[in-house]
């Protein structure tokens, strides 16, 4: 039994590698979050009256409070996911970008070299540094290729660009300091708990309330899509069998541009509650709430991740089709509308942002 201190743990990805990690492990949870409008305790529901989870409100930037925490429980890894982590957001506002995924890397990045460096030698050798990346920070590509583990870095936001940054401290730190870190680059995860400003909880909860279901530019940008539960499969298995220094990308293999998204979503919502019966509806179809709208400035056209990697090296192969994960998530939204309007409540009306 380990002591994993997850950073962001509050977060979307976050609080599903703590339900994830509960059911797979065996390992005691420091769940260490800022409860930023994005983490909510409502996402870490039952996991909290676990014995073996422990939550820390606390800033990754924060050098005092990450000392205190990795003083306080001794990790014997670190996974960090706390980011900011909307594009849009990070467009109208990059600053909070810069400082919690640029600023809070380095800060746990240093607190882990000095506590790394007083351990015993066995505790040593075993402790590991997870950072959690994006596929984002590869730019963007044409209508062919893929982001494999070698492909060049060229952000082209401002989110990009701060995970680009930190990916970079990560590896400096590695080779420098000889911290035992890895870093994976994921694809667009979608499933439950996730901020309703993403592409997908968005569709679904405006789709269900008849509001429009706005589509940058002409809908064609092609996103590779993957379920959280097997990215969190794909993440604890890097951190047991992962090798230090090394990158992993891990995608899901599903390719569709937004249009197809959107059209997927109103498909799931249909199957559970027909527009027929849905007395927002008034009468059409989900597919009648598409609105086009002015695209998103710099938008990259095409990710596509290459996850030959990690299934050749670890044996990691997501579980579930792009359809089957996302009837599941339209079910989960459907039947959890108390938890979208509480995190919702007084933070975000599902109105555009990233206007620039």
């Amino acid at each position: 039994m380990g002591t994993l201190l997850i950073t962001g743990g509050a977060g979307f990805i976050g609080s599903n590698l703590v339900h994830y990690a509960l059911e797979h492990t065996a390992d005691r949870l420091i769940v260490f979050d800022k409860l930023t409008y994005a983490g909510s305790l409502l996402s870490l529901d039952a996991a909290l009256d676990d014995p073996r989870v422990v939550f820390v409100r606390g800033d990754i930037a924060d050098a005092a409070a990450v000392k205190r925490a990795f003083a306080d429980y001794q990790p014997t890894a670190v996974l960090n996911l706390a980011a900011e982590t909307h594009v849009d957001r990070s467009i109208d506002s990059p600053r909070p970008f810069v400082d919690t995924n640029i600023v809070g890397t380095f800060v746990l990045l240093e607190a882990s070299r000095r506590f790394v460096a007083a351990l015993d030698d066995e505790r040593r050798r075993a402790f590991r540094f997870l950072h959690v990346s994006t596929d984002e920070v590869y730019g963007t590509l044409g209508a062919a290729g893929q982001f494999s583990e070698e492909t060049a870095y060229a952000p082209n936001s401002p989110y990009a660009a701060s995970k680009a940054s930190a990916d970079h401290l990560v590896r400096a730190w590695h080779h420098t300091y000889g911290l035992p870190a890895l870093i994976t680059n994921c694809s667009n995860n979608y499933g439950p708990y996730q901020f309703p400003e993403k592409l997908i909880p968005l569709m679904l909860l405006n789709a269900l309330e008849a509001r429009p279901l706005p589509i940058y530019g002409d809908g064609g940008n092609v996103r590779d899509w993957l379920h959280v539960e097997d990215h969190c499969a794909g993440m604890l298995l890097v951190l047991a069998r992962g090798r230090t220094g090394e990158k992993y990308n891990i995608g899901g293999g599903n390719e569709r541009t937004n249009l197809e998204v959107v059209d997927r979503v109103c498909d799931a919502i249909e199957a559970i509650v027909p527009a027929a019966l849905n007395p927002a509806m008034k009468g059409g179809s989900y597919r009648g709430l598409k609105t086009f709208v002015a695209d998103r400035p710099g938008h990259d056209r095409r990710y596509a991740i290459d996850a030959a990697k990690i299934r050749r090296e670890l044996g990691w192969a997501p579980t579930r089709s792009f359809e089957e994960g996302l009837a599941s998530t339209a079910r989960w939204y459907f039947e959890h509308r108390d938890w979208c309007e509480k995190v919702q409540a007084g933070r975000y009306d599902r109105q555009r942002l990233g206007l620039g």
